[in-house]
């Protein structure tokens, strides 16, 4: 591990000046240039004096962070067929984060799975064919066409209706998950 460099990441990431961590670590600023740089090398009861400055423990010092995967390739996706319809999961755990995006592929004349109702809210926006978004109070539904949007309340079941004859395809995300 590059100790200079973890030094330098946590300090920035903590928004201090090498004169700021100085002060809180009662070493001298030029000290810590020189351990940035690894010029030299810190003693254990230094560096964990370091760490506290720094708000880590020893361990967390140690433990590498993973940079945060913020782009994913057709390769990350996972595809789960269905009878009527494909679901393509585009980003990879996506339930452990705040929404959850999908993209659909609905069969001519195929309905999706229904959503149950749940505190939260809806978008879809129909990349291909057109859909009728039904609603359990409304079960005639709402004809969605290619290019246009439809944003919901999760407040009543529903469900997505292919009416054409060609495949619909609806990029559809929810927040909080529920797919």
């Amino acid at each position: 591990m590059d100790i200079g460099a973890r030094i330098r990441q946590l300090r920035i990431k903590n928004d201090l000046t090498l004169e700021e961590l100085a002060s809180r670590t009662e070493l001298t600023k030029g000290f810590l240039s020189q351990l940035e740089r690894n010029l030299t090398s810190p003693s254990i009861q230094t560096l964990e004096d370091i760490a506290e400055a720094l708000g880590v423990t020893m361990a967390g010092f140690f433990s590498e962070e993973k940079d945060e995967k913020i782009v994913f390739t057709p390769e990350d996706a996972f595809v789960d067929e269905r009878e009527g319809f494909t679901i393509h999961w585009i980003v990879p755990n996506a339930q452990k984060n705040v929404m959850e995006p999908i993209l659909l592929e609905l069969q001519p004349g195929q309905s999706s799975f229904q959503i149950e109702p749940h505190n939260g809210q809806e978008m879809g926006y129909v990349l291909s064919g057109k859909v009728l978004l039904v609603r359990e109070n409304s079960k005639k539904g709402v004809l969605v066409k290619k290019g246009e949007t439809f944003y919901i309340k999760g407040d009543q079941a529903h469900w997505l209706n292919n009416p054409g004859v060609k495949t619909a395809m609806v990029l559809w995300i929810s927040t909080p998950p529920e797919f």
